[in-house]
């Protein structure tokens, strides 16, 4: 009979437990806008992996082998399973906890005296008003809000290993133009030496050619100092000591699309990692505003114990015993404590909604920016290398009219330090066009 009460009143537990108090959760009003920057597009980023958008196949290396040692993300991920042990823990609360205990002393008076005990023992919070419930919640949007976390960490990484990749081409780039510049200053300063030997010219030509051709040796170190540093941060990222980096291809030959789907606003929730954490962050929020609420409410325990004791291990299997009971504590009276802390709860999911908010306009703000970098990034590169075209025409055209002494060599010089400059402006403008994609893929939560 004691048996069947006990498992009367587990059941009555269960069944009071199927109530919960407090307002599920809702997510706020954003008044999203019915398109972004002008583009209606039901295609989203999804449809391309970053794989497909990095063909080069040392860059897809670099960045699986940042995904696989990158020192963020192993604590990242080392983070993301502790999260999901406190899930565990949380859940387990939920259930009754069973412990075994097994003893045997000896006292000495005048005559020994022995007791030998095992028991079960059962502790278990009824979970009527949903406190627990809540609290299990709140754990699992904290361990969900982590993987998110990781995941914005990752969409971070293959932007950064993909930008430093470009940068370090486009140096490259550079200093083979820097080189090539150089070797050009040197016979300009031969032919000039030639001519001033020869009475054609003045020594000022001379000194000039030998003035610009200084002035270009100044650049190498530099750019060799900035393609260093430049790998030095890739390994870093990499998780790896600092060395060389192996190239691929040129920054020329790298080919991007001009443009990414946008997809809709909608999916913009969806697909960023960033907003969903914002999001599992005020789920949790609200969690505890749950806990704090039924915390008011009286708190019902249930301790049962069951077990053999006897002085003598003969008997010990005939001495059985069995005790169930119950505990009510209801708060009665703390200055307000417990009221205190469920206005508290629900100031902290106030501040959680405008932060969710604030990344859903930061999110939209750089969608934005990055269609108009993609967008002028293109232009500027068409107007550069027309810009570049047209200098190295207006240059080899003086060097003509050089030879036949129709212009002076500074005339020359003016036409080789405006080639030079249009090669680096599209030099660079080719690597912002590429960077301006990697930004919108990575804007966009393309992963």
């Amino acid at each position: 009979m004691k048996v069947k009460y006990g498992i009367g009143i587990l059941l009555l537990g269960l069944l009071a437990g199927s109530c919960k108090l407090g307002g599920e959760y809702v997510r706020p009003e954003l008044n999203l806008p019915e398109k972004i920057e002008g583009i209606q597009d039901s295609v989203n980023i999804s449809e391309i992996k970053w794989w497909e958008l990095y063909q080069d196949t040392v860059l897809q290396q670099l960045i699986r082998r940042t995904l696989e040692n990158n020192k963020d993300m192993q604590i990242a991920v080392a983070r993301v399973k502790e999260m999901m042990e406190m899930k565990r823990i949380g859940r387990a609360g939920l259930f009754p906890q069973i412990d075994a205990k097994i003893a045997g002393q000896r006292e000495y008076d005048r005559t020994p005296d022995n007791t030998f005990e095992a028991k079960g023992l059962l502790n278990w919070e009824l979970d009527l008003w949903g406190k627990l419930r809540w609290g299990s919640q709140a754990a699992i949007a904290d361990y969900m809000a982590t993987t998110e976390g990781r995941k914005v960490l990752q969409l971070s990484l293959i932007a950064q290993v993909a930008q430093n990749y470009f940068e370090l081409a486009a140096l490259d780039q550079e200093l083979a133009i820097v080189r090539q510049t150089l070797s050009a200053r040197e016979e300009g300063v031969r032919l000039a030496k030639l001519r001033f030997e020869g009475g054609l010219t003045s020594e000022t030509s001379l000194k000039q050619a030998q003035v610009e051709l200084a002035r270009t040796q100044t650049l190498t170190p530099e750019l060799e100092k900035r393609i260093r540093m430049k790998e030095n941060e890739i390994a870093l990222l990499a998780g790896q000591y600092p060395g060389s980096v192996q190239r691929g291809k040129s920054l020329k030959q790298q080919q991007l699309p001009a443009t990414l789907p946008v997809g809709l606003p909608s999916d913009l929730l969806k697909r960023r990692p960033d907003i969903r954490q914002a999001e599992f962050r005020l789920r949790q929020a609200h969690a505890k505003v749950g806990i704090a609420f039924t915390s008011m409410f009286p708190k019902i325990t249930l301790t049962g114990h069951y077990g053999l004791e006897s002085s003598a291990l003969s008997d010990f299997l005939k001495s059985p015993y069995f005790f169930l009971g119950g505990e009510l504590l209801e708060p009665v009276f703390n200055m307000g404590k417990n009221r205190a802390k469920l206005r508290a709860a629900r100031a902290v999911k106030e501040q959680e909604v405008y932060a969710y908010q604030k990344v859903v306009l930061k999110a939209f703000s750089e969608v934005s920016d990055a269609l108009i970098a993609s967008g002028k990034s293109r232009e500027i590169r068409e107007s550069r290398k027309k810009l570049e075209e047209a200098a190295r025409s207006a240059l080899e055209l003086a060097t003509l009219q050089y030879i036949n002494g129709i212009i002076s060599y500074l005339d020359v010089l003016d036409a080789q330090r405006g080639y030079f400059d249009a090669q680096i402006a599209l030099n660079n403008a080719v690597r912002d066009e590429l960077l301006a994609i990697v930004q919108l893929y990575k804007v966009l939560g393309g992963v």
